[in-house]
């Protein structure tokens, strides 16, 4: 399972791009800043490539991996 570590909207707004300036800039798409608000990791790689170039990081500081126990039991 996938989850973000950090809250995206929040440190791009602190970053300088508001919500209305991703929209406006054509930045990012609507549907994009949704499935950030409701905390989707189901975006695309172009959409976290712009994201991590915007935040000057890695996928991996905005990202992680949690084993999903139901998966790892059936695996067994």
């Amino acid at each position: 399972m996938l989850r973000y570590k950090i809250n995206i909207l929040a440190e791009l707004k602190k970053a300088g791009y508001s919500s209305y300036r991703l929209r406006r800039e054509k930045i990012l798409g609507e549907s994009t800043m949704q499935r950030l608000r409701v905390n989707s990791t189901s975006i695309n790689l172009e959409s976290f490539d712009v994201i991590c170039a915007l935040l000057n990081c890695q996928l991996g500081d905005i990202i992680e991996w949690i084993p999903n126990m139901q998966e790892a039991c059936a695996k067994k």
